[in-house]
């Protein structure tokens, strides 16, 4: 189902909010690895995995706050303040490294971009169409990606890293005009208004308090578990894959520009046709259980392989794998309320933050217990190489692992929410009459005595 023409335009604003972001990233692969060298000639993987882990500890932390604040005073405020310091640290990769990556470090803090992008399209768009929406954003990410590594590659050999990051400032400042100018607000102002008196407690912004919430819901915790589980190798594999690929596999600069085209315009694919089918033919979980699958296959592939055409197919079937997120953003978006779609989707986001902290320093300690050396300097005389010693990559092996268990996990996810008794209102104390959405019940605490909620009510009531 294609989202309705009322709402096309604002998912457009949300869909180029996306693609400028990360297509400015995009373009700073090959300086990337450029710079972490220089910086870090010792241990570079190591410290990459450090940067990283305190980004993701950040982001991890202030998920919960940024998606409540944006629940009450309204997305536009908190999407141009995620842009604007998620891509604050690219013109400092030249000026000033040692700040650059100080910076990336500290910009975890707004680093929360998909997290206010769901949640602006939760606002405006129906139920039915939520999910083919989220696959289009998803899909955005992806398209990024098709064209700018190898662009970047390209302007880099021919003109230098500087040129790069000037380009990509450029685009960055571009993306922070076009929410500043032309992006609307998306949660009504009756919504935003009425909000204005309701405090924000200490609890609604603890990350902690967040995982307190999760334990007491069944549902949220075993989507918390599955995305956990799924997420934590994705984001140590995107950390580490193109030096993988570059000195492992013996991937050209050219090759692995034409791979990352590859695997994009197939997750394009795969996010706004397949996802949309599955979805109305086998259901919102079945259709997480399958992109499961996928990047169980991936993740074994690429531990076992090692030659180029085993990486090109198995970057096939990640591809496929990427219907996984936005299916379950869509699970989480249809089993909140429409005031708690901040709440729920800075919650997945912050998960996903601390995984992008866990993720690169787990793989880089697989990395080093397994002797498999990711730098650009040749092995030294007399020493094994990687290929002779180990496994091609242990720590793929290892999130393949970790995506068995979440998909044991997401098996047990409910696939329809609803009360035993046939539908009687529960009673309740210190919390408003429950509303049912979708025949999903909720209910809003009106009272700061009332223990910590439960963020979806549980099926057993």
């Amino acid at each position: 189902m294609m989202v309705r023409g009322s709402c096309r335009a604002q998912v457009t604003h949300a869909v180029v909010v996306i693609f400028l972001e990360f297509f400015a990233w995009g373009l700073l692969t090959t300086p990337m690895l450029t710079v972490l060298r220089e910086t870090f000639p010792q241990h570079t993987f190591l410290m990459n995995g450090l940067v990283q882990g305190v980004k993701g500890f950040l982001s991890f932390l202030s998920a919960p706050l940024i998606g409540a604040l944006s629940d009450i005073w309204g997305r536009k405020s908190f999407l141009l303040m995620t842009v604007f310091f998620t891509c604050a640290p690219i013109p400092f990769m030249r000026l000033s490294p040692w700040l650059y990556f100080a910076l990336i470090s500290v910009s975890g803090v707004f680093s929360v971009t998909f997290s206010v992008i769901f949640a602006y399209v939760a606002d405006i768009t129906e139920e039915d169409e939520r999910s083919t929406a989220y696959g289009l954003v998803s899909a955005t990410f992806a398209a990024s990606l098709v064209t700018s590594p190898a662009i970047g590659t390209f302007l880099s050999a021919k003109y230098g890293d500087s040129l790069v990051v000037l380009v990509a400032t450029v685009i960055a400042v571009v993306d922070i005009a076009f929410v500043f100018f032309i992006v609307p607000e998306s949660l009504p102002n009756k919504s935003r208004l009425s909000s204005w008196g309701l405090p924000i407690s200490w609890k609604q912004a603890d990350p902690f308090a967040s995982l307190r919430r999760v334990g007491k819901d069944t549902t949220v915790l075993l989507i918390c578990v599955t995305v956990f589980l799924s997420y934590l190798p994705e984001a140590g594999q995107y950390s580490s894959f193109f030096l993988y690929l570059k000195q492992v596999i013996e991937f050209s600069l050219e090759a692995i520009a034409a791979f990352i085209a590859m695997v994009g315009i197939l997750s394009i694919i795969a996010q706004t046709l397949l996802l949309g089918v599955l979805m109305r033919t086998i259901g919102n979980k079945n259709t997480v259980l399958l992109g499961l699958g996928f990047q169980l296959l991936q993740l074994a592939w690429y531990g076992f392989g090692s030659e180029p055409w085993m990486m090109w197919a198995a970057g096939t079937v990640a591809a496929m794998s990427s219907i996984t997120f936005p299916a379950v953003s869509a699970l989480v978006s249809h089993s909140a309320s429409p005031d708690q779609q901040g709440v729920a989707q800075g919650m997945i986001t912050g998960i996903r933050g601390l995984c992008n902290g866990l993720g690169p320093a787990l793989y880089g300690f697989i990395f080093f217990l397994f002797n498999v050396e990711l730098s650009e300097l040749p092995p030294a005389e007399g020493r094994p190489s990687t290929m002779e010693s180990v496994i091609p990559g242990p720590p793929f092996l290892f999130g393949a692992c970790a995506v068995l268990f979440a998909l044991l996990v997401a098996v047990f996810i409910p696939t329809q929410r609803h009360l035993e008794d046939g539908g009687e209102t529960p009673k309740s104390t210190g919390t408003s009459p429950p509303h049912a959405q979708n025949g999903i019940f909720l209910t809003t605490p009106t009272s700061d005595t009332e223990d910590i909620e439960p963020l979806l009510q549980d099926s057993i009531m």
